[in-house]
C-alpha cells in the first residue's frame, strides 16, 4: 500500500517501514524522528549524561536509520530502536573509555539498570496492546480481573455475566494472551 506524504502520522509503524522499503522516502524517517526522536535522546541522555554527545548520537541513529531498515527484519520498530540506541550509547561510552577519556564509570555501571525499565516499559505497552486486541468479553474480564483485582463474583456483576462465563473468558484470554505475546517475543515458555 502507498502512502500519502501528507498524512503519514495516522500510519503505524509497519505500515511506515514497509512504505520506506519499498519507496525509500525520506519523509518516512522525518515521521519515524517526529514519534520517537525525543525517546531516543532521552535514552542517550540516560546513559551519556552529556547533551551533546546524547544529541550526536541521534543524528547519527536517524541519519542511517535508512538504510538499517533496508537491512533489517523489524517485528516491532520501538523495541528494535530502544536496543540500536542502547548499543549505540554503549559503544560511544566504550570507545571514550579506550581512548582514556574520563568518563563516570556510574554510566556504564547503571546501563542495566536503565535498560531494565526501559524494557519493562515497553513490555508493559505491549502487554497492554495485546489485552485490547482479545474479543470481547475476554479483553474486559482480563483487566477487571487482573488489573483492577476484582473478584470472579465482582466482574460477573459488573459485566452481567454468570460466573461460569466469567471464569471462562479468564481461561480463554489467559491463553490468548499467551499467544499474542509470543507473538511479540514478550513470552517465553518455559
Amino acid at each position: 500500500m502507498d502512502i500519502t506524504r501528507e498524512k503519514y502520522e495516522q500510519y503505524s509503524d509497519d505500515e511506515l517501514l514497509n512504505n520506506y522499503r519499498s519507496r525509500h522516502d525520506k519523509k518516512i524517517i522525518g515521521e519515524l524522528y517526529k514519534r520517537y526522536g525525543h525517546l531516543v535522546f532521552g535514552t542517550c541522555l540516560n546513559y551519556l549524561k552529556n547533551k551533546n554527545d546524547a544529541e550526536d548520537i541521534v543524528m547519527e541513529i536517524f541519519m542511517t536509520l535508512g538504510d538499517k531498515i533496508l537491512k533489517h527484519e523489524i517485528k516491532y520498530f520501538k523495541s528494535w530502536l530502544f536496543v540500536l540506541t542502547k548499543n549505540s550509547c554503549l559503544m560511544r561510552l566504550r570507545k571514550k573509555k579506550h581512548n582514556n577519556i574520563p568518563i563516570n564509570e556510574e554510566l556504564i555501571a547503571d546501563h542495566d539498570e536503565v535498560e531494565e525499565k526501559e524494557i519493562k516499559e515497553i513490555q508493559l505497552n505491549e502487554l497492554e496492546k495485546a489485552i485490547n486486541e482479545l474479543d470481547p468479553p475476554q479483553d474486559e474480564v482480563i483487566k477487571l480481573f487482573y488489573i483492577q483485582q476484582m473478584t470472579y463474583k465482582e466482574v460477573s456483576e459488573k459485566l452481567n455475566l454468570t460466573l461460569n462465563k466469567v471464569k471462562s473468558a479468564i481461561q480463554n484470554g489467559k491463553r490468548n494472551l499467551k499467544i499474542k505475546l509470543k507473538e511479540h517475543d514478550l513470552f517465553k515458555s518455559a
